[in-house]
């Protein structure tokens, strides 16, 4: 039978794009770049894995630069247009295929408490004492004394609140928040101080100096923040929340890459009037934000005058699990990365499948020239 030469050049370049982006199985379009060297070029030239990141978490499209950081100095070198062209689309490739990994891999794991401190409150009602600090506290009393966070009193029941914290790292995979109402047992008839519904921003500073817990303190921040300050890369929908006395978990439609490590929770509406002034407050006791940290590989620099972010890889920093977080295996090393590399290496072993797939589609043999790059830099960062 006469041979056909290589697939994409027999369906053509523009049909295959369409049909690569169709593709929505990280597992499928690794294997597809493992078929031999012709794929893996067009795979990593058409950026295929960044554009299925892309479209598995929108909220990451800010991220518009990667950056390799051992090999900083190496790629500044001198060299030609073309091989420094490809080194980046390569770079760019190998950066978004580990980053695809490790995310989905982080959403089996999403377990851990993310916040690190407290950023501002849109109002606080007696300060120091009933300010956002208090909502770090998993329990409402603290030394036989009440544990909260307090808004001003309003008049009108409309008016909304926030509250901003700054994650672990400033990128977090998070599916879950949750907020718990504060009873005010010291008060006749013991009154829940909910709001009537919760929304949760995320995304990033565009200040130069981030605010911190100190400056919290400092200035106490009444209404002090300015919203131009922050980028927001998602808005969640609208949960209503109960007014009752318990820690209420808001999960959120799919896992979302928190670009920039900043949640606001906002506070939509007002249940409960104070007797002693007829005002309606807003009282939190306590607030999670439920994810996995996916440093320290990964990491993100902001070009604010550029208004976009830099990922930054750190080949070095081979597992997003410290040995206290993750499952560790007789080496020393995370069970789930292990797996992983494993079934890289099947797949990489078993590259004779492809092949034969291939000739029967083709209806001959596969050239000798087009067997993959032998390279196993992704499966070596998979081993740790």
């Amino acid at each position: 039978m006469e041979k056909c030469g290589d697939l994409l050049e027999w369906v053509g370049p523009d049909m295959s794009i369409n049909v690569f982006s169709l593709l929505d199985d990280p597992k499928v379009l690794i294997r597809a770049g493992a078929v031999s060297r012709s794929w893996r070029r067009f795979v990593i030239e058409n950026a295929f894995c960044k554009k299925l990141y892309m479209r598995i978490f929108p909220e990451a499209s800010c991220l518009m630069h990667v950056v390799e950081v051992e090999n900083v100095s190496e790629n500044a070198e001198e060299g030609s247009s073309s091989s420094a062209e490809w080194e980046s689309l390569e770079r760019e490739h190998r950066v978004y295929a580990l980053l695809l990994a490790q995310s989905l891999l982080a959403q089996a794991e999403i377990n851990k408490a993310c916040i690190i401190e407290p950023v501002s409150a849109s109002s606080t009602d007696n300060f120091p004492d009933e300010s956002i600090v208090h909502t770090l506290e998993p329990n409402d009393r603290v030394h036989r004394r009440p544990s909260y966070w307090s808004s001003d009193g309003e008049r009108d029941p409309g008016v909304p609140e926030s509250l901003t914290y700054r994650l672990k790292s400033k990128l977090c995979l998070v599916n879950e928040i949750s907020v718990q109402p504060f009873q005010a047992f010291f008060q006749f008839g013991h009154p829940i101080y909910s709001s009537k519904a919760v929304r949760i921003r995320m995304g990033y500073s565009k200040k130069s100096e981030e605010t911190n817990l100190q400056t919290v303190e400092r200035t106490k921040l009444r209404r002090s923040f300015d919203d131009d300050d922050y980028v927001w890369t998602y808005v969640s929908p609208e949960y209503p929340m109960a007014q009752e006395n318990t820690l209420q978990s808001f999960k959120l439609p799919r896992p979302v890459i928190c670009v920039g490590g900043i949640v606001r929770i906002e506070l939509l509406g007002r249940v409960q009037k104070q007797d002693m002034d007829g005002l309606y407050y807003i009282c939190v006791c306590h607030v999670q934000v439920i994810g996995r940290p996916l440093s320290p590989a990964f990491e993100v620099d902001f070009l604010r005058h550029l208004g976009s972010c830099v990922l930054k890889y750190f080949p070095g920093a081979r597992d997003y699990a410290s040995p206290k977080e993750g499952i560790e295996d007789e080496n020393g090393g995370s069970s789930s990365w292990h797996a992983f590399a494993t079934r890289i290496r099947m797949l990489r072993a078993g590259r004779g499948a492809y092949r034969t797939l291939l000739n029967t589609l083709l209806g001959g043999q596969a050239d000798e020239d087009d067997d993959v790059d032998e390279s196993d830099d992704e499966v070596e960062f998979l081993e740790g």
